[in-house]
């Protein structure tokens, strides 16, 4: 199971075009951050609630409170291109964000 989730990483260490290269990995799945935390809540087994806040207002707040440097990094892009890896490396991803977000969920249930 650990294999299946360090696959992309493996599979960089041993191919040979991979020498001296920088690759980002992702399931290729693209979710602004309302989508993330929705899809945390239903691997936790959660509802989720979450108001709509204009990003002009949350960034103006966080600029008064000296924390512009947050909310920029909070409200920016959180995608990852791993079209480099694809190409390059014919890599295909074998876990979904889904599939690993359950994953992480059952463990961080198990701990608590």
């Amino acid at each position: 199971m650990i294999i299946k989730d360090l696959e992309g990483f493996i599979h960089c260490i041993d191919h040979p075009k991979a020498t001296n290269e920088v690759f980002l990995i992702s399931d290729g799945e693209s979710v602004s951050t309302t989508e993330l935390l929705q899809k945390v809540a239903k691997a936790l087994g959660k509802w989720s609630c979450l108001l709509p806040n204009p990003v002009s207002w949350m960034s103006f707040a966080a600029k008064l409170v000296g924390k512009e440097d947050v909310a920029n990094r909070l409200f920016g892009s959180l995608q990852v291109d791993s079209s480099k890896a694809r190409n390059l490396l014919g890599w295909k991803p074998v876990v979904t964000m889904d599939e690993q977000l359950k994953k992480m969920a059952e463990v961080y249930l198990k701990v608590r």
